[in-house]
């Protein structure tokens, strides 16, 4: 049995520097993915990378492979499930939006010209307060025990800071414009066999 590899980090310079030797997998949503990423990125969502490990397994035989995220979060977990796997990856440390902050080109599709879609980060910001405003105007006007729903999302809030996790996210991921076309991830699943 093989040890867990260590998860590498790139940082935006590092990974701009050898992006054309990488094979870069984005892993967020096809919304967030269609809003901008590294050029060159295939998209294969985070609840999908199991689902690709045996590609992935061969183009980190080739090469390097770059798992990259909006900030850097969801990427260091598919690392580290790849890891798990003796599969070698790296992260992009501050993801997607590092790469944005360093001034570096982000990729747009013609067909995604109009806004593709809400980031991730931005559906559960928009969420998380409507649920709040939610329980404090339903616990004025109905009944106060409605504030509870805005104390369970604050608590979740804080839940979710502590342990870099977002439940709000995974269930917002299921929704169906977030969720993957089968195409689009055979696609990607076929150019990345063919690198």
């Amino acid at each position: 049995m093989t040890s867990p590899l260590t998860p590498v980090t790139l940082g935006t310079d590092q990974a701009r520097a050898r992006l054309d030797e990488l094979t870069v997998i984005d892993v967020r949503t096809p919304a967030e993915y269609a809003s901008g990423h590294l050029p060159g990125a295939l998209n294969i969502p985070l609840d999908q990378v199991r689902r690709a490990l045996p590609e992935i397994r061969h183009a980190a035989e080739r090469g390097d492979v770059l798992l990259v995220c909006a900030s850097g979060a969801r990427s260091k977990n598919a690392c580290t499930m790849l890891a798990e796997q003796g599969v070698p990856a790296a992260t992009l440390v501050g993801g997607t939006g590092a790469w944005a902050a360093e001034g570096h080109d982000l990729h747009r599709p013609a067909a995604c010209a109009t806004p593709a879609g809400w980031s991730m980060e931005r559906q559960v910001r928009f969420t998380a307060g409507t649920l709040v405003l939610l329980g404090l105007v339903l616990g004025l006007l109905v009944h106060p025990a409605f504030q509870l729903l805005s104390a369970g999302v604050a608590g979740g809030l804080v839940f979710s800071a502590l342990t870099d996790t977002c439940g709000m996210a995974v269930v917002l991921a299921k929704l169906p414009h977030n969720r993957p076309r089968a195409a689009d991830l055979d696609a990607a699943l076929a150019a990345l066999r063919g690198r």
